[in-house]
This record gives structure tokens, C-alpha cells and sequence, in this order.
């Protein structure tokens, strides 16, 4: 588990604690939709409908995976 402050929305820092994994899947993500980090977890956390922004993050790079991947 690792922990990363990331600022959401250009102004409110936060930090999240996901899995080396999940974080490493995260960046992938980011960098094929040509987007910071920043950026797309502000795009999650605008559209989670969970009050855990960590877990919003894990079911949004399932559903990226599903979609890519077939899974």
C-alpha cells in the first residue's frame, strides 16, 4: 500500500492510499487518455458514487480494464 497526494480540481490536495499496483495501472490510464495523473482523478472523483475516493479509483481501473481488456 502506498500513499500520494494528488491535487484534485487544480486546488484541493488530498492524499490516496492504493496498492503499488493499482497505482502503477492508474499512470497507465492517465498517460493513454493523454491526461496528468491530477487530472483524471479529478474526472473520478467528480463522477464516483462511493464516499471512498481509493475504492472509486480501484472500480474505475476495473471498468478501464474490462473495457480494454475483455475481462
Amino acid at each position: 500500500m502506498r500513499k500520494q497526494s494528488v491535487i484534485i480540481a487544480g486546488r484541493h490536495s488530498t492524499s490516496i492510499s492504493l496498492e503499488e499496483e493499482f497505482w502503477q495501472q492508474l499512470k497507465e490510464i492517465a498517460a493513454a487518455k493523454k491526461m496528468s495523473l491530477n487530472q483524471l482523478v479529478t474526472e473520478i472523483d467528480r463522477e464516483r458514487q462511493t464516499d471512498n475516493l481509493s475504492s472509486a479509483i480501484r472500480i474505475y481501473i476495473l471498468q478501464e480494464l474490462k473495457k480494454t481488456h475483455c475481462i
